[in-house]
């Protein structure tokens, strides 16, 4: 059961979070109006979002940042449809997912020309490493790629981005029990991974 103080700051999280997605929301909502101030803060308050989302569901770095780029020019072309409905996050997010899957159905009709590092090995260079809980220089994006999709979705969306559940459930367009679920046995398989990581990290020598 949570502390009173973890609950506390549980709620306070979740207040912040709810703080900014109304800012982001009524941003998107001025910029469909067309004030360009508006546009540029809706476009720098997701940009990281929206990257690392897209990123996590198995873009290169590379071309992360042109599905990033393809997002946000589809969102501004269709902005005019947003209602604030929904957040203008999970929106944006859904926008995301559909650029990711064009992509992956547009390159699965080209041949490759060539052999290139895949994603996974770009990532691992680029993290950051000592990461608290990660020994040896364990790469989170190496962790979650042995997620299955739809788990390691589930996960990004709420552990990494931040979304509640039942936005993450509208962006997955799944019952939000469903990734609940996914999130559950995310969690289970990376401390399963993390705990066999530390079995086979030998332990440094004290100085």
């Amino acid at each position: 059961m949570l502390t009173p103080a973890l609950s506390l700051s549980a709620t306070h999280e979740e207040s912040k979070e709810r703080t900014r997605d109304d800012s982001v929301t009524a941003w998107a909502l001025a910029a469909r109006s067309g004030a360009p101030d508006a546009v540029d803060l809706f476009v720098r308050a997701l940009h990281r979002d929206v990257r690392r989302y897209v990123t996590f569901l198995g873009a290169d770095p590379q071309s992360a940042d042109d599905l990033t780029q393809e997002t946000f020019l589809r969102a501004l072309d269709s902005l005019h449809r947003f209602e604030g409905r929904s957040s203008a996050r999970t929106w944006l997010l859904s926008i995301a997912r559909r650029t990711v899957i064009d992509s992956i159905r547009h390159s699965s009709t080209r041949p490759r020309l060539a052999d290139t590092d895949d994603w996974q090995s770009a990532a691992e260079r680029a993290q950051p490493r000592g990461l608290p809980g990660f020994d040896d220089g364990i790469a989170l994006a190496e962790l979650l790629d042995t997620l299955p999709d739809d788990r390691r979705e589930a996960f990004v969306l709420t552990q990494l981005v931040g979304l509640p559940y039942t936005e993450a459930a509208g962006v997955s367009d799944c019952p939000v029990g469903t990734v609940r679920s996914r999130v559950a046995r995310a969690r289970t398989s990376l401390i399963e991974w993390l705990d066999d990581a530390e079995r086979h990290t030998p332990v440094a020598a004290a100085a």
